[in-house]
C-alpha cells in the first residue's frame, strides 16, 4: 500500500511540476504553488517513516538533487578549453539529506564548506561551483528508490521538455516560486514554511541552471536576475525573518528549522547573486532579530537561532575574500573569475578606505564591521554573549565559541591560506578577537587552579615513571629541609591570602580552552609589526591583562602526560554510566515527576543537549558525541602526542607574545611596570610540564631578558629572584641532558650577573640555598646525581672564566656548591626515613637547627612543616610551625624597625607557647637584617607576619584548640588597628565571637580530644642513634595502647626484621644487661598529663589541661618480692614522672624525655588513692547536668553492691583496724579514715538523688541499694571513728613576739 501511495505521488508530483514550469501560459501559478505546497507536506506525513535525522523526507530530497531540471534545449557545449559540463557533477550546498541508501556513496560531498574542519577537500572556483548545482550525479541508482526512470533521459524524467518543442518558457520556476510565497498567505503560507527547506533547494537549482542555460555564467551579478525577482526575494527573506522573530516562542522545532533552512538559502546566494545584496539581506535579519531582542521574555533561544544562523552563512567557502582581508590580496581563487567582487557596484564595502587606524582595526568598530562584514558580524556576536551584563548562558558561550574556532579550523587546514602572508591577512580578520577574550579575561576558567602541584612545582612532568625508583625523591620523602615562599601557591594551605582574587569564572573549561585556541591562533598568524603597534598603544593596565591571559594560556594548554588522559577517558565513561542510570530511573518510574521537572529546568539549553556541532549541508542540527567512550591504547598514544604538541606550540606562541611585549615596551616608560609581569610569565611555564625544545628557547629568552635588565631581580622585587632560582635549580635536575645545560648556564649567568653588580652575590647564593632546601622535600621528581652534575657544570664554567678568574667570585661559587652538596647529603638520610613520619620530622628538625641564625631558611622550613603536619591531619602542631615562623619573623622585624603597634619579638608570643622563646635572636653570630639578602622573602614584612599569623589562627582552629585562636588574635588586632583596617578587624571579631561560642556550648571538653601521649623507649644498638632514648609520642585522640604498639612493632620488623624486634609488654625499669644485644626492643606506656597541686589551681578547664603540657606520669603496681600484683596490705605503686624537653603542642609530635622523677607509694597510699578516686566518680556522677540515672545507678552499685561490697569493707579492715605502729604512718592512716568519711557521705547524697530519679519500677532496685548502704555504713562506723591519740595533742602556746619580723612570715617564705 504504501508503495502506491509513493507512486501516486511521484505522478503527481511530475505533474504539478510540469505545469508549474508552464505558469505563464496556463496562469495557474497560484494554484500549481498551492497543489505543491499541499503535496510536498502530504509526501512528508504519508512517509513519515522515511526521513531523516531532521525530519525531511528523502524522496523530496533526491528528488530535487538528481531529477529536477529546467525544460529547456540542451546546453550549449563549452568553449575550448574549458571543463567539460558532461562530467558528473555535485553542488554539496544541497546535499542537505543525510539519510540516503548507502548505494548511492553521497554520505560526504567532495566539495563542502571549509568550515569544517573534518574535511581536507580541495576548493573550487565558483564556475565550477555552480556547474555542480546543476549536475546530477553519473551513478548506478539501479537499487535506488529513486527509480530509474526518472533520473534525466528516463521514461519519466520530471520537467524536461523534448528538444524539438517550440513552446517558448515565458516565466522560470525560480521567479515563480518566489512570486508565489511572497503573495501567498495562510493555509498555503504556512504548508510552505513547513517544508521550506524544500523550496529554498527548488530555487536555488533552478537558479543556477537557468545561468548555466543562459550561459550567463560569465555576466556581472547585477545583471543575472530581475529586478522584480530580486525584490520577491528580498520580501521573502524579510518575511521569513519575521517569522523566526515573532514564532521562536510557540513553534520551536519549525522555527529553528526555519532558520537553518534559510540560513542555507543565503548562503547559497552568495554564489549566486550579487554579494551586496546578500549581505544586505542579511542585515535585514538582523535588524528584525535585534528589534524582537528587546521586547521577548527568553532572549537566550532568540540568540541562540541568530548564532546558527551565522555560523551557517560564515561557513561559505569563500567567506574569507567575502570579508575583503585586503585589497592587495590576491587568493588562488576569487570569488567570481568573470566580474570580481570588487568591482561589483553594490558587492559589500568595496570603496572603503583600507589605511585603517591600529586602533580600529584590533576593535569591533565601525569601519572594521564596514570592512569586514560577516566577521564583523560574528565576533560582534561573540562579545555579546560572552558580555558579563549580557543574558549570555552555557549553551549560548559554547555555540559562540565553537563558531569561531570551526572557522579558524577551517583556515588553517586551507591550502589556499599555507603562505604566512596570505594568513597574517587572515589573521586581521579577528584581531579584535584579542580584545573580545581579553575583557573576558575574569570569567574564563581558572586552569591555574586545577593543578595542585603548582603550589610547590611538585610537577608530574614524569608522572609515568616509578615514583619509588631509587632516582626519584618522593614528596612523602622528605618535606624539604625548607620550602619557597612562592607568590601563586595556591593549593598550600599557608600561602599568604591573594591580593585580588579572580572572580569566579562563568565560562566552562571547555569553552575557556576552545576560546584560548582561538586567541593563541590570531596571535600566532597575526603581522608581527602590527602586533607590536597595537600593543605600543596599550595602557598598562590593558599590558597586565594581556600578560595575566598568556600566564592562564600556559596553565591551560599544559601537558598533563597519559595518566591524566586515562582520568578523563574513565571520567568519561562514569558520564555514560551515569545518563545510563538516569534512563533506568525514567523507565522505571523511580525518578519523581518534580524531580523530572527540576532536572529539565535546569537545561539551560531551549534545545537540549547540543555539542559537536558540524555545520555541513546535510547536518543542520547538533549532532551528539558519538566518539568511544573506551580508547584504544593507540588511540591514547596518539592522543597524548598531539596534547604534547599542543602544549609546545601554545608556549612558543606565549614566548613570541612575550618578546614583542618586551621589544614595545624597552623604549617606554612602562618598562618597570611591565617587565615584572613577563618575567612572571616566563617563569609560570618554565614551572609547567614542558617539552625539551620549548624549554631550550624559554631559557634563551629569559637569559636575554636578565641581562638586558639585571635591576630587576637584583635591585627590586626578590620574589622574582626566589622563582627563578627555584626553576633553574628544578630543571638542574632534570633528566634531559639539552635542559640540564641550559639550565645551568643560566644559573651561572645569574650567579655572575649578581656578583658584577655588587661584587657578590649573596642574594642568589641565599636564594639558591632556600630552593635547594625547597626542591629537595616538594619535588616528585628530584633527581639527585643529575643535580650534581649539573652543579659540578657550573663550577667548571667559574673555574674556566677568565674575566673574573682574579675574583672573588670562583671562590665564592665554590662555598656555594659546597653547602648544596651538604644538603643533597642530608636529603639521601632522609630518604632512608620517608616511611617513618616521627624520625623523618626529627631528621628536618636536626638540619634545621643549622639554619637557626639564618632566618630566611629556618623560615622557609617550619612553612614546610606546617605543610607536611597539615597533610597528616596534625592541625596543632601545624599551627605551632606557624607561630614559629611569626615569632621569628617579629624578631627580625622588631631589630629592622621599632613599630608600636608591632610585636616587640619572640617574647610577645609566650601566651601561645613558651617553646616560641627558642626563636630568639640573641647569639652573637645571628645575622643582622639589613645585610645583602638576609631577610628578604616577602614573609618579612608586616604583611607577611600578618598572614602567618592568620594561617596559625586558621590551623588552630581546625584543631578545635578555640581559646589558642584568641591569643593569636591578640597580637594581630593592634596591627590592623593601627592600620584603621576596619573590615579586616569586623572579620577578626566575628571569628573571635564564633569561637569563643565553641567554646561556651563545649564547657565539658569531652566533645574535643586534643590528643593521647605515649611514652616510647628503645633499646638495641639496631636502633643506631636512637638506643637508650625514651621519647613523649603524641597521637591522635583516643589512640589505644594496642594501635600505636602494633603500628611501631610492624614498621621496625619491616625494617630489621620479624625475628629482631620484639615488645617489652611491662612498664617496669629496663636492665640492658639482660637484653639480646641482636635484637631491638620496644617499651611503649600509656602517659596522662602531671600537675602539681599548685598548678591545678590555674589549670581549671579542658583545654587548660591539655595544652603546654611539659611533664607526664604513669604508675607501675609492684610488690617487695617482684611480683606485679598481692594483697592490699602488700601492694605497692611506682608513680614515674618525665619531663619532657618541650612542650605539647609543639613542632613535632615526639618529644624527647629529659628527666624521669619515680615516686613509690606505700600499700595505704595507694588505698588512699583509689578511694579518692571512687569519691570523685561518686561527686560527679551525682552533680552531673543533666542528671544521667543510668551512670548514677552503675557507680552507686559499683560502691555499695553486693557483688563489691567487700572492696571498700576490705580496705578499711585491713588499714583502719589497727593503728600503724609506724608513727610515720600516722597522717595516712588518718587521711584513709576521712577519705572513708567522705565516701559514705558521697555514696549518701547518691542514693537520694538516684530517689528522686528512678520510677516506680526501679523502686524495689532502689530499696537493695539502700540495705546495701545501710550495712556498709554500719561495718565501717567503729573503723572510721576511731582517732589516733598522737595527732589530737594540743599544740604549744607560743610566746608573742614583740618584735614585728615580716622576714618570717610564710607568705613571704
Amino acid at each position: 500500500m504504501l508503495v502506491d501511495i509513493l507512486a501516486r505521488h511521484k505522478r503527481s508530483s511530475k505533474n504539478i511540476f510540469k505545469r508549474a514550469g508552464e505558469i505563464r501560459s496556463l496562469n495557474l501559478g497560484r494554484a500549481a504553488f498551492e497543489a505543491m505546497a499541499l503535496l510536498v507536506n502530504q509526501i512528508h506525513k504519508n512517509l513519515e517513516g522515511n526521513q531523516d535525522q531532521h525530519g525531511r523526507n528523502n524522496l523530496l530530497a533526491s528528488y530535487v538533487h538528481y531529477v529536477f531540471r529546467l525544460p529547456t534545449a540542451e546546453p550549449l557545449m563549452p568553449p575550448a578549453g574549458a571543463h567539460s559540463y558532461e562530467m558528473p557533477v555535485q553542488y554539496a550546498t544541497l546535499s542537505r539529506a543525510t539519510g540516503r541508501p548507502s548505494s548511492l556513496h553521497l554520505s560526504r560531498s567532495k566539495s563542502i564548506s571549509n568550515s569544517n574542519p573534518d574535511l581536507a577537500s580541495t576548493p573550487i572556483t565558483p564556475d565550477e561551483e555552480v556547474q555542480r548545482i546543476i549536475g546530477s550525479k553519473g551513478i548506478d541508482r539501479s537499487h535506488s528508490w529513486v527509480n530509474s526512470a526518472y533520473a534525466p533521459g528516463g521514461s519519466r524524467s520530471v520537467l524536461r521538455r523534448n528538444p524539438n518543442s517550440s513552446c517558448e518558457l515565458k516565466q522560470l520556476l525560480h521567479e515563480e516560486l518566489g512570486l508565489q510565497w511572497v503573495v501567498s498567505t495562510s493555509t498555503v503560507r504556512e504548508a510552505a514554511l513547513q517544508q521550506a527547506w524544500f523550496f529554498f533547494q527548488l530555487m536555488t537549482k533552478s537558479m543556477a541552471h537557468h545561468l548555466f542555460l543562459t550561459s550567463k555564467l560569465e555576466t556581472p551579478r547585477r545583471q543575472r536576475y530581475p529586478d522584480r525577482f530580486v525584490d520577491d526575494i528580498a520580501a521573502l527573506v524579510c518575511a521569513i525573518s519575521a517569522d523566526i522573530a515573532n514564532r521562536h516562542h510557540k513553534d520551536v522545532e519549525l522555527v529553528e528549522r526555519l532558520n537553518n533552512s534559510l540560513a542555507f538559502f543565503l548562503n547559497d546566494l552568495l554564489s549566486l547573486m550579487d554579494r551586496g545584496f546578500v549581505f544586505n539581506l542579511i542585515r535585514s535579519y538582523y535588524k528584525q532579530i535585534a528589534n524582537k531582542l528587546h521586547t521577548t521574555q527568553n532572549p537566550s533561544s532568540l540568540n541562540a537561532l541568530r548564532m546558527d544562523f551565522m555560523r551557517i552563512v560564515c561557513s561559505h567557502e569563500h567567506y574569507v575574500i567575502l570579508n575583503l582581508p585586503c585589497s592587495t590580496l590576491s587568493p588562488p581563487a576569487s570569488p567570481s573569475p568573470s566580474t570580481s567582487s570588487t568591482t561589483s557596484q553594490s558587492s559589500a564595502f568595496s570603496n572603503m578606505v583600507q589605511d585603517q587606524g591600529v586602533a580600529t582595526m584590533f576593535e569591533l568598530s565601525v569601519p572594521f564591521r564596514q570592512q569586514h562584514f560577516l566577521s564583523g558580524l560574528l565576533l560582534s556576536e561573540l562579545s555579546l554573549i560572552l558580555d558579563p551584563d549580557g543574558e549570555g548562558v552555557f549553551f549560548l558561550h559554547k555555540k559562540a565559541i565553537s563558531a569561531v574556532h570551526s572557522l579558524l579550523c577551517s583556515h588553517d587546514a586551507d591550502p589556499r591560506y599555507k603562505d604566512p602572508q596570505v594568513r597574517a591577512h587572515v589573521a586581521q580578520l579577528y584581531l579584535p578577537l584579542l580584545l573580545v577574550v581579553m575583557e573576558s579575561l575574569h570569567h574564563l576558567y581558572d586552569f591555574c587552579d586545577s593543578s595542585p602541584a603548582r603550589a610547590r612545582h611538585a610537577s608530574s612532568y614524569f608522572e609515568d615513571t616509578d615514583p619509588d625508583s631509587g632516582n626519584i625523591i618522593n614528596q612523602s620523602v622528605a618535606m624539604a629541609i625548607a620550602g619557597s615562599p612562592l607568590p601563586h601557591a595556591k593549593a598550600s594551605p599557608f600561602a599568604l591570602p591573594s591580593v585580588a582574587g579572580r572572580q569566579s569564572s562563568s565560562l566552562s573549561a571547555e569553552c575557556s580552552r576552545t576560546l584560548l585556541v582561538c586567541f593563541l591562533w590570531v596571535l600566532k598568524n597575526a603581522d608581527a609589526s602590527l602586533l607590536e603597534r597595537w600593543v605600543s598603544d596599550l595602557s598598562v593596565l590593558q599590558i597586565n591583562r594581556l600578560l595575566d591571559l598568556l600566564h592562564l594560556c600556559v596553565s591551560c594548554f599544559e601537558y598533563k602526560g597519559r595518566k591524566a588522559l586515562q582520568r578523563i577517558n574513565s571520567l568519561t565513561f562514569k558520564k555514560s554510566q551515569d545518563m545510563k542510570a538516569r534512563l533506568e530511573e525514567a523507565i522505571l518510574g523511580t525518578i519523581g515527576a518534580r524531580q523530572e521537572m527540576v532536572r529539565r529546568c535546569r537545561e539551560r539549553s531551549p534545545y537540549g543537549s547540543q555539542e559537536n556541532v558540524r555545520w555541513k549541508k546535510n547536518v543542520t542540527h547538533w549532532r551528539q558525541n558519538a566518539d568511544k567512550v573506551d580508547k584504544s591504547k593507540v588511540e591514547m598514544e596518539q592522543e597524548s602526542v598531539v596534547d604534547g604538541n599542543l602544549a609546545t606550540e601554545a608556549s612558543l606562541i606565549v614566548l613570541d607574545t612575550l618578546e614583542i611585549i618586551v621589544k614595545t615596551v624597552v623604549a617606554s616608560e612602562l618598562k618597570e611596570s611591565v617587565l615584572g609581569g613577563v618575567l612572571r610569565v616566563i617563569l609560570h611555564s618554565m614551572a609547567g610540564n614542558q617539552s625539551a625544545l620549548f624549554l631550550q628557547h624559554c631559557f634563551t629568552t629569559q637569559r636575554a631578558l636578565v641581562f638586558k635588565f639585571p635591576e630587576m631581580l637584583f635591585e627590586e622585587d626578590t620574589e622574582l629572584c626566589a622563582d627563578l632560582c627555584l626553576r633553574l635549580l628544578r630543571h638542574c635536575s632534570s633528566s634531559i641532558g639539552s635542559v640540564r645545560s641550559h639550565a645551568s648556564a643560566s644559573l651561572y649567568l645569574l650567579m655572575r650577573q649578581n656578583f658584577e653588580i655588587g661584587n657578590n652575590f649573596a642574594r642568589v647564593k641565599m636564594q639558591v640555598t632556600m630552593s635547594l632546601s625547597s626542591l629537595v622535600g616538594t619535588s616528585q621528581n628530584f633527581n639527585e646525581e643529575h643535580l650534581r652534575r649539573s652543579l659540578k657544570t657550573i663550577l667548571t664554567y667559574a673555574e674556566e672564566d677568565l674575566e673574573l678568574r682574579e675574583t672573588p667570585f670562583p671562590e665564592q661559587v665554590q662555598d656555594l656548591v659546597f653547602n648544596l652538596h651538604m644538603i643533597l647529603t642530608d636529603t639521601v638520610k632522609m630518604k632512608e626515613h620517608q616511611q617513618d613520619p616521627e624520625m623523618l620530622i626529627d631528621l628536618m628538625y636536626r638540619i634545621a637547627k643549622g639554619y637557626q641564625n639564618s632566618p630566611d631558611l629556618r623560615l622557609t622550613w617550619l612553612q614546610n612543616m606546617a605543610g607536611k603536619h597539615s597533610e597528616r591531619g596534625n592541625h596543632a602542631e601545624a599551627a605551632h610551625c606557624l607561630v614559629h615562623s611569626a615569632a621569628l619573623v617579629a624578631e627580625y622585624l622588631n631589630m629592622l624597625e621599632d613599630c608600636r603597634y608591632l610585636p616587640i619579638g619572640c617574647v610577645t608570643f609566650q601566651n601561645i607557647s613558651s617553646n616560641v622563646l627558642e626563636e630568639s635572636a640573641v647569639s652573637d653570630d645571628v645575622l643582622s637584617p639589613e645585610e645583602e639578602g638576609i631577610c628578604a622573602g616577602k614573609y618579612f614584612s608586616e604583611s607577611g607576619l600578618v598572614g602567618l599569623l592568620e594561617q596559625a589562627a586558621a590551623s588552630f582552629n581546625m584543631a578545635a584548640m578555640y581559646e589558642a585562636i584568641n591569643e593569636v588574635y591578640k597580637i594581630l588586632l593592634p596591627i590592623h588597628e593601627a592600620n584603621r583596617d576596619f573590615k579586616k578587624l569586623a572579620s577578626v571579631h566575628g571569628k573571635l565571637q564564633e569561637a569563643f561560642n565553641k567554646v561556651y556550648n563545649q564547657s565539658s571538653g569531652w566533645e574535643r580530644m586534643f590528643g593521647t601521649y605515649f611514652r616510647v623507649g628503645f633499646y638495641g644498638c639496631q636502633f643506631g642513634d636512637l638506643d637508650e632514648q625514651e621519647f613523649v609520642y603524641k597521637e591522635p585522640s583516643i589512640t589505644k595502647l594496642a594501635e600505636i604498639s602494633h603500628r611501631l612493632e610492624e614498621f621496625y620488623s619491616e625494617r630489621f626484621g620479624d625475628d629482631v624486634v620484639e615488645i617489652i609488654k611491662d612498664s617496669n625499669p629496663v636492665d640492658k644487661s639482660k637484653l639480646d644485644p641482636n635484637k631491638a626492643y620496644l617499651q611503649i606506656t600509656y602517659v596522662e598529663p602531671y600537675f602539681d597541686t599548685y598548678e591545678l589551681k590555674e589549670r581549671i578547664t579542658y583545654f587548660d589541661k591539655n595544652y603546654n603540657l611539659r611533664t607526664f606520669m604513669y604508675c607501675t603496681p609492684f610488690t617487695l618480692d617482684g611480683r606485679a600484683h598481692g594483697d592490699l596490705h602488700e601492694q605497692y605503686k611506682r608513680k614515674t614522672i618525665l619531663t619532657t624537653s618541650h612542650a605539647f603542642p609543639y613542632i613535632k609530635t615526639r618529644v624527647n624525655v629529659i628527666h624521669k622523677e619515680e615516686i613509690i607509694l606505700v600499700p595505704m597510699e595507694v588505698a588512699i588513692e583509689d578511694m579518692q578516686k571512687k569519691t570523685q566518680e561518686l561527686a560527679f556522677a551525682t552533680n552531673q547536668d543533666p542528671a544521667d540515672s543510668k551512670m548514677l545507678q552503675m557507680v552507686l552499685q559499683g560502691c555499695v553492691g553486693t557483688t563489691v561490697n567487700q572492696g571498700p569493707l576490705e580496705v578499711a579492715q585491713v588499714f583502719l583496724s589497727d593503728i600503724p605502729e609506724d608513727p610515720k604512718l600516722f597522717r595516712h592512716h588518718n587521711k584513709l579514715r576521712l577519705c572513708f568519711k567522705d565516701f559514705t557521705k558521697r555514696c549518701e547524697d547518691a542514693l537520694r538523688k538516684n530517689k528522686a530519679l528512678i520510677g516506680p519500677d526501679q523502686r524495689e532496685y532502689h530499696r537493695e541499694l539502700e540495705r546495701n548502704y545501710n550495712k556498709l555504713k554500719e561495718a565501717l562506723g567503729p573503723l572510721i571513728t576511731r582517732k589516733i591519740p598522737q595527732l589530737y595533742r594540743p599544740l604549744p602556746v607560743q610566746a608573742v613576739q614583740t618584735q614585728r619580723n615580716s622576714y618570717s612570715r610564710s607568705s613571704f617564705r
